[in-house]
C-alpha cells in the first residue's frame, strides 16, 4: 500500500471509491431472472433442479427442511464453550434491539382530535444465511434476534448446503438458538425466489433480509415488487479515521480484519500522521505473512485500500461523509468531537478499545449494514425493519368541528366535492 496526499486521493481516487457501488448486474440479470421465473413458476421441483445444478446435492422435496434430528445432531458438533458464546452474543443483540421499540405514540392534536401511531410486527421473515467461503452464524443472529424481538412469528432461514448435503452446524445451532422457526437447506436465486413466491415447501414471506453474493443480491433486486428486502449489500468496508494519538498496529489489523472477508472488501486509513501512516503498511506487511487468508486480504487492499495522508481531521470527515462507509473507526485524541459531525455511516466505532469486529460479533449492535455508499440513504438492519406501523385517528364531535373548516377547503381546492360531503354529512 502507498501513502497519498489528500489531493493525490482526490485526483486519482476518490470518485472511484465514492461511486464503488454501482453495481454492474448487467451480466447476471438475465441468468438470475430465469431462475426466479422458474422458481415461481416450478416451485419445489426448480429449486431442486436448480441446486443440482449449481451446489452438486441431489436434493429431495423432503431433505429440502433441516429435521429435528439433524438440528439435535448439529448442537452436538458444537462444543460447549461454541454454544455459550453464541449465546452470550444473543444476550447483547437482545438487550440492544429491545431498546428500539418504543415507536408507539398517541397524542391530542387538538380539542377533541387523539391521533398517533400503532406498531405490528410482520407475520414473517426469510433470511438468507450465506456459506461461500465460510459459514457467517453471526449474521444469522444480526438477522434473526431483532425480527424474534419485533414479534415475527414465522422466521425462515435459509442457506446452501454442503457438498454432502448439509448445512453447517453452526449455522443450524445460531438459527435455533436466535429463534428461527423453520431451516432449508437451499441457497442461491433460487432460495430468494422461494422465500418471495413460495413453493410447495417453502411458505412465502413477507420480507427478506441477510447479505449475499452478487447472485443472492441480484435475485432480492428482482422480486422487491413482491416482496420487501433490507438493501443491496455487497463486501465488507472499513475506513479509519486516525491522528498521531492512534495506534498503528490497532489499525493495521482492522484493515486486516475486515478485508479478509473478499478480495473486493475496502479497507482505508485517512490519517494526519505520516508515521500512524507508514507503520501502519509496516504492520501490515509483517502480519500478511502470518494471516492464513492473506491471499484474499492483498488482493482486496491491492484493489480497494488506500492509506490517504490528510492535511485535517475536518478533511477527513467530508471524505467520509462522501464515501459513506458500512464501517466507520474513529481513533483520535477526541473521537466524539469527530462523530457528532459524522453523517453517512452504516456503524461507528470510537476510541482505540472498540474494533469493528466487536460490532461483527457480540457487542449488540448490528453488523448488516449498507455498503456500497448506500449508508447515504439506508441504515443498518435493525427492529424496525421487522414491523409496520399503522396510523390510527378518533374525533369527537367537537374535534370534527375543529377540522371541518380546514378540511372542506382542502377538499374543494382539489375539486373533490365528495370528500368535502363526507365531512358535512357529520
Amino acid at each position: 500500500m502507498k501513502i497519498l496526499t489528500d489531493r493525490q486521493f482526490e485526483e486519482k481516487l476518490l470518485r472511484k471509491v465514492v461511486n464503488r457501488g454501482i453495481f454492474d448486474f448487467d451480466s447476471v440479470f438475465p441468468d438470475v431472472e430465469g431462475i426466479v421465473k422458474d422458481v415461481a413458476t416450478d416451485g419445489d421441483d426448480a429449486v431442486i433442479r436448480y441446486t443440482k445444478k449449481f451446489d452438486a446435492v441431489n436434493l429431495t422435496r423432503d431433505r429440502m427442511k433441516v429435521g429435528e434430528r439433524e438440528i439435535e445432531e448439529s448442537f452436538s458438533r458444537l462444543t460447549q464453550s461454541e454454544v455459550e458464546a453464541l449465546k452470550r452474543a444473543i444476550k447483547n443483540i437482545q438487550r440492544f434491539h429491545k431498546a428500539q421499540l418504543k415507536l408507539s405514540f398517541s397524542l391530542k392534536i387538538t380539542t377533541g382530535v387523539k391521533a398517533g401511531r400503532a406498531v405490528r410486527p410482520l407475520s414473517s421473515v426469510g433470511i438468507y444465511a450465506p456459506a461461500g467461503r465460510a459459514p457467517y452464524p453471526s449474521s444469522v443472529l444480526m438477522c434473526a434476534v431483532p425480527a424474534k424481538v419485533a414479534g415475527v412469528k414465522r422466521i425462515l432461514v435459509c442457506s446452501p448446503p454442503t457438498r454432502n448435503g448439509d448445512v453447517d452446524p453452526k449455522t443450524i445451532v445460531a438459527a435455533k438458538l436466535a429463534g428461527a422457526t423453520d431451516l432449508f437447506r437451499v441457497g442461491g436465486p433460487q432460495a430468494i425466489a422461494a422465500m418471495a413466491y413460495g413453493t410447495q415447501t417453502i411458505e412465502r414471506v413477507d420480507k427478506i433480509v441477510g447479505p449475499g453474493n452478487v447472485f443472492v443480491t441480484a435475485a432480492k433486486i428482482l422480486v422487491r415488487t413482491k416482496v420487501a428486502i433490507d438493501f443491496p449489500a455487497g463486501p465488507s468496508e472499513i475506513l479509519v479515521l486516525a491522528d498521531e494519538t492512534a495506534n498503528p498496529k490497532s489499525i493495521a489489523l482492522d484493515l486486516i480484519a475486515q478485508t479478509e472477508h473478499d478480495p473486493y472488501a475496502v479497507g482505508i486509513l485517512m490519517t494526519t500522521s505520516k508515521r500512524i501512516a507508514e507503520a501502519a503498511i509496516a504492520v501490515i506487511d509483517r502480519e500478511l505473512k502470518l494471516l492464513p487468508r492473506r491471499s484474499i486480504v492483498k488482493a482486496a487492499l491491492v484493489k480497494r485500500g488506500a492509506i490517504i495522508l490528510v492535511k485535517s481531521l475536518d478533511r477527513a470527515i467530508d471524505y467520509a461523509n462522501l464515501i459513506a462507509p458500512e464501517h466507520l473507526e474513529i481513533m483520535t485524541r477526541d473521537p466524539w468531537r469527530i462523530f457528532n459531525q459524522v453523517r453517512n455511516a452504516g456503524a461507528v466505532f470510537l476510541g482505540k478499545y472498540s474494533p469493528t469486529a466487536l460490532g461483527d460479533y457480540c457487542a449488540g449492535t448490528n453488523h448488516v449494514l449498507p455498503t456500497g455508499g448506500y449508508a447515504r440513504m439506508y441504515s443498518g438492519l435493525s427492529v424496525n425493519d421487522f414491523l409496520k406501523t399503522i396510523e390510527f385517528l378518533q374525533c369527537t364531535r367537537q374535534g370534527l368541528g375543529k377540522l371541518k373548516e380546514t378540511a372542506v377547503a382542502l377538499a374543494m381546492m382539489e375539486g373533490l366535492e365528495g370528500h368535502a360531503k363526507s365531512i358535512v354529512s357529520r
